[in-house]
């Protein structure tokens, strides 16, 4: 199978190079990204074409790397600049628009799109959710907006059977692993605090009534293959158990959890961000606060999908990643350093008002 995967250097791209590496079928893949990484493992078995997918011009330049692509994986996002909503959004959603387009042009017959369980309205308390809930998103984030924006795309297209191209999306939870440490700390972290002060809080100050989902993205890029292999369409929620609380979260972090209401919490998020002393998006405490709890029992049903890792064994590897600044050969996943935080401040200036090339 010929396969062309957009976003294939980053988090869950690295995780589907490697199971795909595994497989017991032949494949040949085409990996996008704006930063080819190294010729390593995973990445040493992939074609890599640099584009940048928030690029005027994409669409053309897509089309002769989609010419005989049996299916395309779109796992292409961005989450900095976080301050820069129009290039993030040329990215998510123009991007994805692009991405299909070309590939209703190409003629590709599958299409997988990487959605989040960001698209989602909000919840209901514990009541868990199937892929029919409304993906109506949390207005607050440009990421959940975003999502939105794609969903609607993939909507437009089901609707007009382009060319017959069959269209799956993915709405993971959050998804946690050891190597993603240190691009979850340059997404969420101040550059000049260290990775190790991750296992140095004395108390994790976050509302008690926090509850979310975690993936590993192993699990998600066996969810993806299985989608592949079955050429499978509709929406699939994916999460492990059990769901994620504060208590967790603060045990993982070897830290004493401290009840501090979410409107505080947010209060102290969107002063920080909008005075540039940290890169978080204060939508994202409103998105951990309001997304609802999935039902994943179309996955396990239709796709005999089972996540290996139990979701706080996910969370204890993450934790462990950013704490000791674990990363890959990939520009997106590099680990990361002080040093290197410092000198692209100076160079670029803070991470969520960088302006990328």
């Amino acid at each position: 199978m010929r396969i062309v995967i957009t976003g294939a250097s980053g988090n869950v791209g690295t995780a589907l190079l490697r199971r795909l590496a595994a497989d017991t079928a032949e494949h040949q893949i085409v990996g996008i990204c704006r930063r080819p990484p190294d010729s390593v493992p995973p990445y040493d078995r992939v074609t890599w074409v640099a584009l940048d997918l928030a690029n005027s011009a994409v669409e053309d330049n897509l089309a002769p790397v989609l010419d005989s692509a049996d299916a395309v994986v779109h796992l292409a996002w961005g989450f900095q600049p976080s301050h820069d909503t129009d290039y993030l959004e040329r990215l998510a959603v123009e991007g994805t628009r692009a991405v299909l387009a070309a590939a209703d042009r190409a003629g590709v017959g599958h299409f997988v799109h990487m959605s989040s369980v960001g698209a989602y309205a909000p919840g209901r308390g514990e009541q868990r959710v199937d892929e029919s809930w409304p993906t109506e998103g949390i207005t607050s984030l440009a990421y959940s907006r975003h999502k939105v924006a794609a969903e609607r795309l993939l909507d437009a297209s089901d609707d007009a059977a382009l060319g017959g191209m069959l269209i799956a999306r993915i709405r993971p939870a959050f998804v946690l692993q050891r190597d993603a440490g240190s691009a979850l700390l340059r997404y969420g972290v101040p550059g000049f605090i260290p990775a190790a002060a991750v296992r140095l809080l004395p108390v994790f100050p976050v509302d008690r009534r926090l509850v979310v989902q975690g993936v590993h993205p192993s699990d998600v890029a066996d969810a993806v293959l299985r989608v592949l292999e079955r050429r499978s369409t509709g929406a699939f929620n994916l999460a492990a158990e059990p769901p994620l609380t504060r208590d967790d979260f603060a045990q993982v972090l070897r830290a004493v959890p401290v009840h501090v209401p979410a409107a505080i919490l947010r209060a102290l998020s969107a002063w920080t961000w909008h005075a540039r002393l940290q890169p978080l998006d204060p939508g994202w405490i409103d998105l951990a606060f309001a997304v609802p709890l999935m039902n994943t029992g179309r996955a396990r049903a239709e796709l005999a999908w089972v996540p290996r890792i139990d979701a706080r064994t996910a969370l204890a590897e993450a934790v462990a990643g950013m704490a000791e600044a674990v990363g890959t050969a990939s520009p997106a996943l590099r680990p990361r350093s002080i040093t290197d935080q410092f000198l692209r401040l100076l160079r670029r200036g803070p991470v969520g008002s960088r302006k990328l090339p």
